[in-house]
């Protein structure tokens, strides 16, 4: 039998807050919302950290639940229909939010432009970007614009840390880890 208490100290060595790995719908993702709300308030956090780490939650989850790749259960054993990997942990005085997917290997060049784009904008740049992309309407196949991504990198002065696993010749994994400094 799985030592429950060990994995348990294992996360908690890894200050691990919460974590779920499943589909994803939006009655989950309204509960991790008030779950991680809850342990913000209880972690006696600034109210600013607590504001900013909540919105990246916020956007994180939504682009999880309205971005994810519908695949196909018999594409292969371990792939399963809107699955997805979220993360919440904290180290040296930063949140890290962690997110997976599963994405479509002819959308990686597009979703790794976009994030590389972000990744090279100054904040000013960053800035003038959100209000251009939000003035001009600009919005992608799935009905964002990209703005949540945009602020996201605005709020948290970071880069985004990301990769691809290559699944199959169909698919392939998107990890994604944004850190949210005190």
């Amino acid at each position: 039998m799985v030592n429950i208490l060990d994995f348990y100290e294992k996360m908690q060595d890894n200050n691990i807050l919460f974590s779920f790995r499943g589909e994803i719908n939006s009655d989950l993702v309204s509960s991790i919302l008030q779950i991680m709300e809850t342990n913000l308030d209880n972690a006696q956090e600034e109210i600013k950290t607590k504001k900013k780490v909540y919105y990246v939650l916020v956007e994180c989850l939504q682009n999880l639940y309205h971005h994810i790749e519908e695949v196909p259960l018999e594409q292969t054993d371990h792939l399963r229909v809107r699955t997805a990997i979220f993360m919440i942990g904290k180290i040296d005085n930063a949140y890290h939010i962690m997110t997976g997917n599963y994405i479509k290997n002819e959308n990686i060049g597009f979703l790794e432009k976009r994030l590389n784009e972000i990744n090279s904008y100054t904040k000013e740049e960053l800035k003038e970007k959100f209000k251009a992309v939000f003035e001009n309407g600009e919005m992608s196949a799935k009905g964002g614009g990209g703005l949540g991504l945009i602020d996201i990198a605005r709020k948290t002065n970071d880069k985004y840390d990301f990769a691809f696993n290559s699944i199959d010749d169909k698919y392939s994994f998107f990890g994604l880890r944004i850190k949210i400094s005190k």
